[in-house]
């Protein structure tokens, strides 16, 4: 037994010495391939390289691995020989763990909410009679877009399970001044394009572009008279893509809790 113990110590130091001489640059390196991709991931759909589903399921996914490499890499590298690294490399160690940290957030928290979301892409909050789309129609069919009209049977439960609390609003104004606070709200809300806006027909429509991808989500707004005042209906719509990650749903709450404060 003591033969080995020597070699043992050598081997252990050896470990920890090539730790601390090539584990901070290395962590760094892989945290920095890990943010090159991320950034390509758009890029390249943007600049119509590959399709989106590369970039979104693909190389995010492959960005994120590489960044958890980095953050395990620079965990051990700080276990084992802290004390005995030189500032430039600590300092290396330390942004290589952030940028690691998070790039590894991302895909992760996309990941984590298409395993609690359904995957749908058309919400409304009349399930039975979403609103109609029209001016935005045109824009759509130039992308090959989902189809607005072909809507599955299951659709509805989907959405009542995962977002039971999206409901029409029913306020007590005239349908006038409703479609006016609607319409005030729409132009105000961040990000969104008013397309088109028709007082006869109670129905705004405007479309939204997210911020990373340059996705385009589709929005429609229906105001029609109802028993002692208005009710108001939104339908959010993604043009690609089968899942939206509950970026419809969500976009629809806020636009009706704004509205909901002005009609107050």
């Amino acid at each position: 037994m003591p033969d080995f113990e020597p070699t043992s110590d050598v081997h252990s130091g050896g470990v920890s010495m090539y730790l601390r001489n090539t584990g901070p640059l290395v962590a760094l390196a892989l945290a920095t391939f890990a943010l090159l991709l991320l950034g390509l991931a758009p890029l390249g759909t943007y600049l119509e390289w590959w399709r989106y589903g590369f970039g979104l399921y693909r190389l995010m996914p492959m960005s994120g691995g590489i960044a958890t490499a980095a953050v395990m890499l620079s965990i051990v590298t700080l276990g084992i020989g802290r004390s005995q690294l030189r500032r430039q490399k600590l300092a290396m160690l330390v942004l290589a763990l952030t940028l690691g940290v998070a790039l590894a957030y991302l895909p992760a928290h996309y990941a984590l909410r298409r395993t609690h979301l359904p995957a749908i892409h058309d919400i409304s909050t009349d399930t039975d009679n979403p609103p109609t789309f029209s001016a935005v129609l045109v824009a759509r069919a130039a992308e090959a877009a989902n189809s607005v009209d072909e809507r599955s049977p299951e659709l509805a439960a989907l959405q009542k399970a995962a977002y039971p609390d999206l409901q029409p609003l029913i306020p007590a104004v005239p349908v006038g001044q409703a479609f006016q606070r609607a319409l005030d709200v729409a132009r105000e809300m961040p990000g969104w394009t008013i397309v088109a806006s028709d007082a006869g027909s109670g129905r705004i429509e405007a479309s939204q572009q997210s911020r990373w991808f340059r996705f385009t989500d589709d929005i429609v707004i229906r105001v029609a008279a109802s028993d002692g005042g208005s009710r108001i209906d939104v339908r959010s719509v993604s043009r690609h893509g089968r899942s939206d990650y509950g970026v419809n749903a969500a976009r629809i709450a806020a636009f009706l809790d704004r509205l909901r404060f002005r009609l107050r």
